[in-house]
Order: structure tokens, then C-alpha cells, then sequence
């Protein structure tokens, strides 16, 4: 019996789900990431869509996957390749056993395997196994026919039964890695509350490829156990960036005071965010789906006009369509986050995958003199953070801001302990005192922070005009005189580089590295990983990861010019690299580019920096 199995005990595993786009494989590896987060073990996932709206049943770029690390301790990426892999269909083993180790576990559903499914993939022979050369062990079993067997007394049809199939996969995993099913018999009624005949049956399903496992001992040697070593005390959640990005913005205006609004139009990978804001309405937040991009951003500087948190999410493209709008919180100082959750491009481009290609468009990507502050999350649950912060600079320094995260950090997800909202920094938005009333001129600024104060319509005495056109700093009149111009551009620059922003930390060995690595963003999962690894080769390394972009932190400088080598490494072909050298004289660093729609590889990371080391 599996009981009598030896339990083996591991510090770290990662498990890759893979299947047709209908297979179910991303609600596969949501329940087994949520499953493991509950429990207290630290996870990194990794959803890899294709870009395909519908690619044809069983073709091999019509393959999803799912990846998710699971650790005792912290874990910082999705992993380079898996422990286990489960192919759901042939095109699945064909595209995605390049993720797989040389010890990895291989599950496969063998009434998937068929000869029109061997002929879709693209292979030559009927025994896909040896004519891929696979060694590692394989557990090959009739999946769709047990379900099928399963389900058998339900009254469901065919089609629905087979849809159930990434369920007896979760079982078999959840059974090989010692998992308790409730957690995932909670998060499966939770999803499917609405159909609780279709909850049930997954459930069903899920404990019959538990029992599969269990009873035959599924051709392994023995079961596995991951034990959390280092869970801080407090509830954990497995949280995707894109909702720990809207559950920011509430926070931020619940710790404001204000209501929320968000204007946005539908794109991916940043949709999500607005079909969560959409379900919290009794928490006062507003959500508008609009007609196009420009008017989402417009709506939202509208509400921000009428003293609101304002909002706008969109992707890459969408940057660009609301350029315009944005520019008119710019020149009005009005308050608003624009968030940009980076994809591949450019137009439509690679629509399912990431990159943080938008940097010098969130810097400069507008018309005239137009400042921005910038912030970049720097993984999914970071972008709770990252959105608090966004609010409270927009709200308090009366500015546009924009969050970038990417299509990685949108949809990978991380246990995330749910923070107390009293531990986070008032937000005070620098509303017109009183003795202004009756003299307000919406252009009257603090002159410690630069930052103009904030008049709310319908405030009796405090009646003023915003609008595109540039206005006199005095009275708010229209003004086409050049020094009031030079004036008003030298003013909103110089409020926005008068933001405070935290330093930038080095890690490592922070006093006496040979390389610097540099990263911003999303990638800093596999910097740190790749720091460690280095480190552990005995090379002295050090990183410096950035989330403020503007402004830069004060120590920037000063920190990039203390070590003797110092590679840029991003998603991209040399943006941030390019803005540190227009921002530092003499600043001449390596460069590690890569724009290829996925996460950086650890292992690539390592032996490229230790290139850079042996030069």
C-alpha cells in the first residue's frame, strides 16, 4: 500500500502542468499552487498561454502550460525545469519535455496518444517515448478512460466528463507530493459554486487519481513531502500579481479615504484587474469598462477631477492610445495610476507572453515636457505593494503615475501573507487649506514639495478651470506667454523629482563584489536566484534591483559606480541600461538582453555573468 511507501523529504520541487488550451491545465496548477501555498510552503508560478485565440485540438502550438515551485524555504522563480511533468495529449510531451530534468517524472494520459494524436504532433513513429529518447520514469496511464469509468453514473455527456481529466492528474500529483485533498475540494466548490454538480464531479475525479496513485504506487519508488521551514505566522493566500495589483488600489483608497475608479478597456494580460475591481462594489470601488483606450484614461482623470482615486490599466499598446489623455493629467496635475502591464511587442505582437519593452515609453512616450513618476513590481505578490505606493504618490504629489508589471508578474502568483492595512503609510492627499478659501488658484503649490493643492468640485470658495491648455502659475488663467511656459515645465519636472523614493538595496556580497548585477521589474526572482548561485560557486556578486525608475533613488550613482564590473540584465534590448548612462556621466556597464516572451533562464543567467567575471 502507499502508506508503506518511504516518504522522501525534499526542500524544493517544481511541477509543470501541460495540455491542450481545453484541457484545463491552468485551474490544474491553480488548485495544486493553492494546495501548497495553504499548507505554508513559499510558491512561484509560471502560466504559459499560447498566443493562438484557439489553436486546433491537439496541435503543438495549441499547448498551455503551467508551472509552479514549490519550496520549504523561499523561492524566487518558477524554476528552469521540472521535477514532474504532466503531458495531458502528445503535443504536450512533444513541446514541453525541454522543461523537464534528466530525473523528472513524466505523467501521461496514454488514450491521448492515439495514432491521429502521434500524427498532429508531428511524430514519426507509434512510440513516442523511445523515439524521444526519454529515460526518466513514466507514468502512463488511461486517464480519459478512468474518468470516463468514473463519471460513468453522473448523467454528465461526453464532452463535459473529458473536461474533468486535468482533475485526476491534480489527484495523482496531490497524491505523489502527500497533499491534503480538502484544501482542494474547498477550492474547487468555491469555483464552481454556481454549478455545484460540476464541483462535485471534479471532486470525484481528483480522489479517484488520489486512489490511482495510492492503490498501484503509480510505477515510483516512493512519495515525496515538502515541509515549510520558514512560514512567518499570519493567513497566506495564493495571489496572482493582477489581483494582488487591484486589491493595492483598494487598499490605497480605503487608507485614503477616497472611492476608488477604474477606467479601463479589456486587453490582455491586464483584463484581470478589472474584472476583479468589478466584484467590489460594497468597498465602494467604481469600475467602467469603456469604449476605447483613451476614454478609459479619460474617464478615470475625469473621476480624479472629482476627487476620486483614479485608475487606468491596460498593456503596451493601450500605453500608447491613452498617451494623449495621460498628458492631460500632466499638465491639469491631477492624480492617476496608469498601470501598464507589460507584453510582448510591439503592435499586437507576442499578446500572451512578457516583456518589459514599455520602459522608455513610461519615461518619455508623450508629447512635450511630461514627467512621470514610474514604479516597477517586482513579482506577483510585490504588486500589492507596488500599487499602494502608486496611489500614494499620485494622490499626494498630485501626478499621473505609472505601474509597470509584465505579463509574467500579472499572471504568476505567490503565497502571499495577508498584510495589516494599519502597518502601511497614511496617504494624504494635500487638499486646499482653509484660509485659501475664496482665493484659490489652482496652481498655488507647497513650496517645500512643489506639489499644487487640491481643490474638489462643488467646494464652495474654491470654484477654479483645469484643462489641456497651459495655465498662468498664478492665477490659472489661460497662458501662452514663454517665460510662464518655461516656468510651469520647470515646475512639474522639478515637483516630480522631488519625490521621495526609498534607496536602492545591494544585496550579496554588497561590500566588496566583482560584479554588480542591475535589474528592474519582474526579473528580480531569477537575478537573485542567479546571485545566489554564483555566490555559492564562490564568485563575489552583488545585486542592486530597482523598483523606483523616476525618480531614481538618491544612491543610484553612487552604488553603480562603487564596483568594479556591473551588468544591466533585462527583458528588453537595452532600455534601463540606456536611461543609467543618460542619467550617470560615464556610466558603462555590461549589458544581458534577452526579448524573447519568457522568464530568464537561472542557469543562462549564471554562465553569462560568469563570462563577464573571467573577462
Amino acid at each position: 500500500m502507499a502508506n508503506d511507501m518511504m516518504v522522501k523529504e525534499l526542500e524544493q520541487v517544481v511541477v509543470r502542468f501541460s495540455g491542450d488550451s481545453g484541457d484545463g491545465m491552468q485551474l490544474a496548477g491553480n488548485i495544486f499552487s493553492t494546495v501548497s501555498a495553504t499548507v505554508g510552503n513559499d510558491i512561484s508560478t509560471f502560466p504559459d498561454y499560447p498566443a493562438d485565440i484557439r489553436a486546433p485540438q491537439g496541435s503543438l502550438t495549441g499547448v498551455s502550460g503551467f508551472q509552479v515551485h514549490i519550496g520549504a524555504d523561499k523561492v524566487y522563480t518558477p524554476g528552469d525545469k521540472c521535477d514532474v511533468l504532466v503531458a495531458m495529449n502528445a503535443a504536450a510531451l512533444k513541446t514541453q519535455y525541454k522543461f523537464a530534468k534528466p530525473t523528472a517524472c513524466i505523467i501521461i494520459d496514454t488514450d491521448a496518444f492515439q495514432k491521429s494524436d502521434l500524427e498532429k504532433a508531428a511524430f514519426k513513429t507509434d512510440n513516442p517515448i523511445e523515439e524521444m529518447g526519454i529515460k526518466q520514469d513514466v507514468i502512463a496511464a488511461p486517464i480519459s478512460k478512468m474518468v470516463k469509468d468514473c463519471l460513468a453514473d453522473t448523467g454528465m455527456d461526453n464532452k463535459s466528463i473529458l473536461k474533468c481529466r486535468n482533475m485526476f492528474a491534480v489527484g495523482l500529483v496531490c497524491w505523489l507530493f502527500n497533499r491534503d485533498l480538502k484544501i482542494a475540494e474547498d477550492f474547487i466548490r468555491e469555483k464552481f459554486a454556481k454549478k455545484p454538480e460540476v464541483a462535485e464531479a471534479n471532486i470525484k475525479v481528483i480522489h479517484a487519481g488520489y486512489d490511482y496513485g495510492h492503490n498501484t504506487h503509480a510505477s515510483v519508488a516512493h512519495t515525496y513531502k515538502i515541509e515549510s521551514k520558514a512560514a512567518v505566522p499570519g493567513r497566506y493566500m495564493d495571489i496572482t500579481g493582477n489581483k494582488a495589483t487591484a486589491y493595492g488600489f483598494i487598499a490605497a483608497a480605503e487608507k485614503a479615504g477616497l472611492k476608488l475608479f477604474l477606467g479601463s478597456y479589456p486587453i490582455t494580460p491586464a483584463t484581470d484587474v478589472l474584472h476583479e475591481l468589478s466584484k467590489h462594489k460594497s468597498l465602494g470601488v467604481m469600475t467602467v469598462q469603456c469604449e476605447d483606450e483613451i476614454s478609459g484614461c479619460a474617464t478615470a482623470i475625469g473621476a480624479s477631477f472629482a476627487g476620486a482615486l483614479a485608475v487606468t490599466s491596460t498593456s503596451g499598446p493601450g500605453v500608447c492610445l491613452k498617451s494623449e489623455a495621460m498628458n492631460l493629467a500632466v499638465i491639469t496635475e491631477l492624480p492617476l495610476v496608469v498601470l501598464d502591464v507589460q507584453r510582448g511587442g510591439p503592435s499586437t505582437g507576442l499578446p500572451t507572453k512578457s516583456e518589459q519593452t514599455d520602459l522608455l515609453q513610461a519615461l518619455f512616450g508623450r508629447n512635450g515636457e511630461s514627467p512621470m513618476p514610474v514604479i516597477a513590481a517586482t513579482s506577483p505578490t510585490n504588486c500589492f505593494d507596488a500599487a499602494y505606493m502608486a496611489c500614494k504618490i499620485a494622490l499626494e504629489h498630485m501626478t499621473p503615475v505609472v505601474l509597470l508589471t509584465d505579463g509574467y508578474v500579472a499572471n504568476g502568483s505567490g503565497a502571499w501573507k495577508l498584510p495589516k492595512l494599519t502597518e502601511y503609510p497614511a496617504i494624504n492627499p494635500p487638499y486646499a487649506p482653509a484660509e485659501m478659501k475664496d482665493n484659490y488658484t489652482p496652481y498655488r503649490r507647497n513650496p517645500e514639495t512643489g506639489v499644487r493643492y487640491w481643490a474638489i468640485p462643488g467646494q464652495e470658495g474654491y470654484m477654479h478651470i483645469l484643462g489641456g491648455l497651459e495655465k498662468d502659475s498664478n492665477t490659472g488663467a489661460i497662458s501662452t506667454d514663454p517665460e510662464n511656459h518655461n516656468l510651469m515645465c520647470h515646475l512639474r519636472a522639478e515637483k516630480v523629482a522631488k519625490i521621495p523614493v526609498p534607496d536602492v538595496e545591494v544585496q550579496g556580497c554588497a561590500e566588496d563584489a566583482d560584479l554588480l548585477i542591475v535589474g528592474f521589474g519582474g526579473t528580480y526572482g531569477h537575478l537573485y536566484s542567479a546571485m545566489e548561485e554564483l555566490i555559492k560557486n564562490g564568485k563575489k556578486v552583488a545585486l542592486a534591483h530597482f523598483s523606483y525608475l523616476n525618480p531614481l533613488p538618491k544612491n543610484t550613482e553612487a552604488v553603480l559606480k562603487r564596483y568594479k564590473k556591473v551588468v544591466v540584465a533585462e527583458q528588453n534590448l537595452g532600455q534601463f541600461a540606456a536611461y543609467l548612462r543618460m542619467k550617470i556621466n560615464n556610466f558603462t556597464p555590461y549589458q544581458y538582453n534577452e526579448v524573447k516572451g519568457q522568464p530568464f533562464v537561472v542557469a543562462e543567467l549564471v554562465e553569462a555573468f560568469t563570462n563577464i567575471l573571467n573577462q
